[in-house]
């Protein structure tokens, strides 16, 4: 068990150091340094708002960026494959240090598996996930082009399409876990109740966020559906 957990927290420490550089192999544009990043995208983006054509730049950078969530999508699936077997290892125990570390990795389970849902998004579409890194530039004001109106709303409703269904996925799987949990719940003598209460409150938690994710299904869709209005209040503020 002492292995998977400081397997765990090295996976965790690769998550919040390792994706910009390692992105950034093979590069020559200083993409991992986030200022020298966002300034460049801007740059970029500003002439092809306003050309209506893609650059080699505006290209490297797309591309630095879906390789980023890509490897970042990779680090929390691998601490989510540890946090698996795990989480199965304290369940098996007893005592309250081990319904705290079984709470622990439930809460940090469910954080690394939206966090790959995420990064999943952002690598399938990743020009319209850097949208927020543009939105406020002094060269975006105006009306932009149709032809990269017509491509950006494409995008954007391709990117809120792709998280509908990755959504779906992860409703699904959050409500068989929330049966599980439940199902443990109403197994466990009632004499126990330290483990009734923690399995209650996971099965409610666990719940609940699918219910969550379900509203998120819900959102992205209507948004694929008619991303036009969406993208405009995007750019005007109104997210």
């Amino acid at each position: 068990m002492r292995r998977l957990i400081a397997l765990t927290a090295a996976l965790i420490a690769a998550f919040v150091l390792a994706p910009g550089p390692v992105a950034a192999l093979g590069t020559d544009g200083g993409f991992a340094d986030h200022s020298r990043f966002t300034a460049a995208l801007r740059d970029a983006f500003a002439g092809y708002w306003q050309t209506g054509r893609r650059g080699p730049q505006l290209d490297r950078l797309v591309e630095f960026w879906l390789r980023y969530h890509v490897v970042k999508g990779a680090l929390a699936a691998l601490v989510l494959a540890v946090l698996v077997p795990l989480g199965l290892r304290l369940a098996r125990h007893r005592g309250k240090a081990a319904l705290a570390g079984l709470a622990a990795v439930t809460g940090l389970g469910l954080l690394a598996l939206v966090t790959v849902a995420a990064n999943v998004q952002g690598a399938l579409v990743p020009l319209s996930s850097l949208l927020p890194m543009v939105t406020g530039s002094e060269p975006l004001a105006g009306a932009p082009e149709p032809a990269v109106l017509g491509a950006l709303v494409a995008d954007f409703g391709r990117y809120h399409e792709v998280m509908a269904v990755i959504a779906a996925v992860l409703a699904i799987v959050l409500v068989t876990a929330a049966i599980l949990l439940w199902r443990r719940f109403a197994a466990t003598d009632a004499a126990e109740r330290r483990t009734r209460r923690l399995l209650g409150a996971l099965g409610t938690v666990t719940a609940l966020t699918a219910l969550a994710v379900l509203l998120v299904v819900v959102a992205n869709a209507t948004t694929a559906a008619d991303p036009g209005p969406a993208l405009r209040a995007f750019f005007d503020g109104g997210w």
